[in-house]
């Protein structure tokens, strides 16, 4: 495959309800770090207060915008919540089927990884739990979870990362 549709090996995966902590935004996807660097800022809120960890970091995105604001989350699954104080916001993952890829690589080739996931699934005859509305893609749930610890491999080419998108029923 070319390098702008990577070669991919989704998987269907059914997933149970998750409690996460999560820091919201709007941002334009060039200026993603806008919500990207508050994910250690929340981490270390939920580490301060004795937050169990259930997983590792991710962003969800509840909109996809192209040409406007996407709303994104950072978020951080976790065991039980302390009470949520300022923009700190707790939720569930919602359970279900996810088309599940995993990427080993720089962030910026996900946009690549994405575009191969939705082509397989549209050969699978699969159908996402997202509607579309001017434009805007609304999410079910669609993750990028962080596999690799940044403070341990700095090097973003070298990180793995997991997307999961929600299936339809």
């Amino acid at each position: 495959m070319s390098k702008q549709t990577p070669e991919i090996s989704p998987a269907i995966v059914e997933r149970a309800e998750q409690l996460y902590a999560y820091i919201r935004g709007s941002v334009r996807m060039n200026d993603f770090a806008v919500i990207a660097d508050r994910l250690p800022e929340l981490i270390g809120w939920l580490d301060a207060r004795g937050a169990i960890f259930a997983g590792p970091p991710f962003f969800r995105f509840n909109t996809v915008a192209t040409d406007a604001e996407s709303v994104v989350e950072a978020g951080m699954p976790v065991t039980s919540m302390p009470e949520p104080e300022g923009d700190i916001g707790m939720a569930l993952l919602p359970a279900g089927r996810y088309a599940t890829v995993h990427h080993h690589g720089h962030p910026d080739q996900l946009l690549d990884v994405v575009t191969a996931l939705r082509g397989w699934a549209a050969r699978e005859g699969l159908a996402w739990d997202m509607t579309e509305v001017d434009g805007v893609e609304h999410w079910a749930c669609r993750l990028e979870s962080y596999l690799t610890d940044p403070r341990v491999e700095p090097d973003p080419s070298r990180w793995e990362i997991e997307l999961a998108l929600r299936l339809a029923d």
